[in-house]
């Protein structure tokens, strides 16, 4: 699902929601989030999994053109862990058409 997919589906289930609305919503949460994990906190929705920060310490890397190696700077990135809930309601769900064909 993609953010537009997702202001759509909300100004659909929320009649009261003009689009406008549903896509200042969807920014505000978005934005709340990744103000959190850039200040270094630690995202929870229960039932749903938590975003977290995992450092990436610097590494030599190769540059897959020229086959030289290149120095990668430490960084942080995004980590999300799925709660419970929803790996058990995965866990159940059918598997689209679509992802047994790339599975092949």
């Amino acid at each position: 699902m993609t953010k537009s997919e997702l202001i759509d589906r909300l100004a659909q289930r929320f009649p009261q929601l003009v689009v406008r609305d549903a896509e200042e919503a969807v920014r505000v949460v978005l934005g709340a989030m990744t103000d959190a994990l850039t200040h270094g906190g630690r995202i929870e929705i229960r039932g749903f999994g938590s975003f977290s920060l995992n450092y990436r310490p610097p590494r030599m890397g190769r540059n897959p053109k020229s086959g030289e190696s290149v120095h990668v700077p430490g960084k942080y990135v995004p980590h999300f862990k799925s709660g419970k809930d929803l790996r058990d309601r995965v866990d159940v769900a059918p598997v689209p058409a679509a992802i047994l064909k790339k599975a092949a």
